[in-house]
C-alpha cells in the first residue's frame, strides 16, 4: 500500500543562502516523515559559467560555498537525535565544475603547509552532465584526452546548528556535520547528526555529482543539485557526539578534526562505541570486530578539518541502530518515488 507523503518544496535565491551554520532564522519549517524538494546551489554560487571563468575572480571567498536553510525540524530539541534521510541528488545543470585553487588541496601549498614552490595553477574543467545516461564526461585541458564517468551525485556540506550560540563557517566539518565531503552522503543514505537548538536548523548544500576518496584536488564535480529528503527526530538515545551514518549495508561513524590520524581515531573509537552498543559486547571486544570487518575511506583532506568515516557491515548486527530509523525513512522513501516523478 502506498502510503501519501506530504510534500514540501524549498529552492532558495542568493538573498536566502547562509554560509554558516547557526546565527540565521528557520527559512522554513518541517515535520518529520515530511519530503523535502530542496534546491541548492553549487559551491561557486553558480558564477561559474564558463571555461573562461576563474573561481577567485568571479566568487568572493565569502561567497562560496552557500546552503540552502536553516530548515526547522518540528519536534527536535536538544539532546536528541536528527536523522536526515537523501531519497534523491539530482544534478540540476547539464554541466558540473571542477578546479584546482593555488593554495587548496592536498598536494598544494598552504600558509600552514609552507614549501618552496610556486603555487598551482587556477585551472576549471567543465564536465558535461547527462542525467538520462548518469554520466559525466570528463575532457582534459591541457590534451585531447576524454573519459566518461558514471555519476554518484552527493551532498558535500549538511549540518545543523552548533551548540552554545556558537556560529560556525560551513568550510568547516566538526560534531554538527558541515563540510565533511564524503562520498557517503549520497542516495539512500541516513544521517544522524546531534540537535542543539530547538528545531535543528538543518542546512545542506556543496552538491558533487561525483567525488573521489578524499577530495584531493579540493573540488568534486561542483554541481546545483535537486535533491529530495525526508526526517525523524530519535528521541531517548544516547547523546551523539560526532555525525553518523547509515545506509543498507553498513553503519558509520565520522571524525573531523587535524591532523588526519586524529580524525582516524575519532571515526573508529565512535564506531567500536556504537558497535559494542549494537551487540551489546564489551568495548574491547568492539575494538577486535571493528579492527577485522571494518573499513575505513577518507573523507576529505583539504578542508580546515579533515573527515574520515569508519564503516561497520550491517550483516553481523543483530540490533537495528536507532530503532530501526533508516528503514522507516527508506520506507517513506518508496512511497515518495511511487507518488512523484523523479525529476523536477
Amino acid at each position: 500500500m502506498v502510503v501519501e507523503v506530504k510534500l514540501v518544496s524549498y529552492t532558495p535565491g542568493p538573498d536566502e543562502w547562509a554560509h554558516r551554520f547557526g546565527g540565521y532564522p528557520a527559512r522554513l519549517s518541517i515535520k518529520p516523515g515530511d519530503v523535502l524538494r530542496v534546491g541548492t546551489e553549487d559551491c561557486f554560487g553558480g558564477r561559474v559559467q564558463h571555461p573562461g571563468d576563474i573561481p577567485s575572480e568571479v566568487v568572493k571567498f565569502e561567497d562560496m560555498n552557500p546552503v540552502s536553510g536553516p530548515i526547522h525540524v518540528e519536534g527536535a530539541e536538544p539532546g536528541d537525535i536528527l536523522a536526515v534521510h537523501f531519497i534523491d541528488i539530482i544534478p540540476a545543470r547539464k554541466y558540473a565544475v571542477s578546479s584546482l585553487f593555488p593554495h587548496f588541496g592536498a598536494l598544494s601549498g598552504t600558509h600552514e603547509t609552507a614549501l618552496l614552490h610556486d603555487a598551482l595553477p587556477e585551472l576549471v574543467w567543465f564536465y558535461d552532465i547527462d542525467v538520462e545516461k548518469w554520466t559525466a564526461t570528463f575532457r582534459a585541458v591541457r590534451s585531447d584526452f576524454a573519459l566518461t564517468l558514471p555519476l554518484d551525485p552527493m551532498h558535500g556540506t549538511v549540518g545543523v546548528a552548533p551548540a552554545f550560540g556558537e556560529s560556525r563557517l560551513v568550510f568547516v566539518p566538526s560534531v554538527y556535520g558541515g563540510n565533511m565531503d564524503t562520498p557517503e552522503l549520497r542516495a539512500g543514505t541516513t544521517l544522524y547528526l546531534p540537535v542543539s537548538v530547538p528545531g535543528a536548523l538543518l542546512a545542506l548544500g556543496d552538491g558533487h555529482a561525483r567525488q573521489g576518496e578524499g577530495e584531493v584536488t579540493g573540488t568534486g564535480l561542483e554541481s546545483a543539485m535537486r535533491t529530495a529528503i525526508t526526517v525523524d527526530v530519535v528521541k531517548g538515545a544516547e547523546p551523539l557526539g560526532w555525525p553518523r551514518l547509515e545506509n543498507d549495508d553498513f553503519v558509520m561513524s565520522t571524525g573531523s578534526i587535524r591532523p588526519l590520524e586524529d580524525a582516524f581515531r575519532i571515526s573508529q573509537k565512535d564506531l567500536l562505541g556504537w558497535v559494542s552498543s549494537l551487540l551489546g559486547i564489551d568495548t574491547f571486544d568492539a575494538y577486535q570486530l571493528v579492527s577485522q570487518l571494518g573499513v575505513s575511506p577518507v573523507a576529505n583532506v583539504c578542508d580546515p578539518n579533515y573527515t574520515f568515516v569508519a564503516k561497520f557491515p550491517k550483516r553481523y548486527l543483530d540490533t537495528a541502530a536507532y530503532g530501526g530509523v533508516h528503514n522507516r525513512l527508506s520506507a517513506i522513501a518508496d512511497d515518495y518515488r511511487k507518488s512523484y516523478a523523479r525529476l523536477w
